[in-house]
């Protein structure tokens, strides 16, 4: 991919996690909804965070994953990515930090990235997969348009045993509006 691509919204600028943003990673990563929700471990050290920074370096060199660190005027709101980019088709995942949260943030990033997906990257399918039960982040990915295609029984790995999860697809010739869901 090479050079990192900034994304900017009326009010968020999305661009690469940097050094400086690794304390600001590790604190917000204590938060147990997110620990409990995503991929990050748990518990999360500082080393994590530091760990996380390089790779986004390196992903975004590579290609194979984009990650942005979600900022607004007050600092590191949240993160937002293209995960396992390959073949046409990425994972969309997100995360945003409990002071960010019920300020529209994560549907104004995401909605920047699906842009950027689908527009300069050229993709055709975007996939989200939550743990069932993660009814904010399925309110996100309903409104941009995903359509819930089923439960993954056992179907993500978390930090215990396999839990169940739902996956839902868009496709850059779906239309952009919310989904009914039954969840």
């Amino acid at each position: 991919m090479g050079e990192p691509v900034v994304l900017r919204t009326t009010r968020l600028t999305l661009s690469r996690p940097v050094d400086s943003d690794v304390d600001a990673i590790f604190d917000e990563c204590q938060d147990p909804v997110i620990q409990s929700f995503t991929t990050v471990p748990s518990p999360y050290a500082r080393e994590d965070a530091e760990k996380f920074v390089a790779l986004a370096s390196h992903w975004w060199d590579e290609g194979s994953e984009l990650v942005w660190a979600i900022r607004d005027a007050a600092g590191l709101a949240g993160m937002v990515g293209l995960h396992r980019i390959k073949d046409g088709a990425a994972e969309l995942g997100y995360w945003l930090a409990p002071g960010a949260r019920g300020r529209g943030y994560a549907a104004e990033a995401t909605t920047a990235v699906v842009d950027f997906a689908f527009g300069p990257l050229r993709l055709e399918r975007l996939e989200w997969h939550a743990v069932v039960g993660n009814t904010a982040s399925a309110r996100v990915a309903q409104n941009l348009g995903f359509q819930l295609e089923g439960i993954r029984r056992r179907g993500l790995a978390g930090h215990g045993p396999r839990v169940d999860g739902w996956i839902a697809g868009l496709l850059a010739t779906d239309p952009r509006t919310p989904q009914p869901w039954p969840v």
